[in-house]
Parts: C-alpha cells; sequence; structure tokens
C-alpha cells in the first residue's frame, strides 16, 4: 500500500497550490503540490528531520 495522502484543504487559497506531505511505510517523506499532484519530491527519513529540524530553529528566512 502507498502513502495516504491528506484530502484537498477545504479552504479556498485563491487559486495558489497547496503542499501536502506523506510518510511511507519504510519511513520515507513524500511531499507533493496539490495543483500537481503526480509530480512527488522524496526525501529519507534523515533528510526530512533534517529539514523540519531547520524550520523549527527558525534557519529559513521566510
Amino acid at each position: 500500500m502507498g502513502p495516504r495522502w491528506p484530502p484537498p484543504c477545504s479552504t479556498s487559497r485563491g487559486g495558489r497550490s497547496t503542499p501536502s506531505s506523506s510518510v511511507a511505510n519504510d519511513g520515507v517523506v513524500g511531499v507533493r503540490d496539490s495543483k500537481n499532484p503526480n509530480a512527488i519530491l522524496e526525501f529519507a527519513p534523515t533528510e526530512w528531520a533534517a529539514f523540519t529540524g531547520g524550520v523549527r530553529d527558525g534557519e529559513f528566512d521566510l
């Protein structure tokens, strides 16, 4: 069985894309865009942990 993706967001985002993520049984994290759900980026668990840790620690200038 593949990853389970959350349903599309019911809140209108003014036509903008909405990213979603899903974790597969092997721990690989997939990230996709609601406007192009067939284009999935995959990250190893260690890569995802580094990314989310950087977000949490404010390493990105958003």
